[in-house]
């Protein structure tokens, strides 16, 4: 049993209806463009390629984000994607014990490094990023969007 305020980090490997909620309840708190789908939720928690990680405080899942692992011939790299923590409990360790338990399971499997992204205005969230060991790069990052059907 874990302290009272005490962040706890689960690998998910079964998604349960408590989970689902909360998962509802985060997107949009990610990006107003995030739609909640249980299927696709579903997709990334069986998908080989990902791990999702959830934050919990007090039985409250207030927290989560993917590591996406792939192999390429440079070697197996690693990207963490869709960091969320509820605003309630931003500052109070969340995002560090997601971020680092992300890098750990990277390197536990081997991952040469892990990459990720963040916009300019998250100022919190790149701090977080840097005391968590990542170090910016100069790059330029390009991102294609297929036209819609019609």
């Amino acid at each position: 049993m874990t302290e009272p305020g005490t962040v706890a980090i689960d690998t998910v490997d079964v998604l349960d209806d408590a989970l689902l909620a909360a998962m509802e309840r985060l997107l949009p708190q990610l990006s107003s463009s995030a739609t909640f789908d249980e299927r696709t939720i579903a997709w990334v928690v069986s998908h080989e390629a990902c791990t999702l990680l959830t934050a919990t405080v007090d039985s409250v899942v207030v927290g989560a984000l993917t590591l996406v692992t792939y192999p390429l011939p440079t070697g197996l790299r690693a990207h963490i994607d869709d960091v969320v923590v509820e605003d309630v409990v931003r500052g109070r360790g969340v995002g560090e014990a997601l971020v680092r338990a992300a890098l750990d399971r990277a390197v536990a499997v081997g991952a040469r490094t892990v990459d990720l992204t963040s916009r300019p205005s998250r100022e919190s969230a790149i701090r977080l990023y840097e005391r968590c060991g990542f170090v910016r790069r100069d790059s330029t990052l390009f991102r294609w969007t297929p036209p819609p059907a019609g």
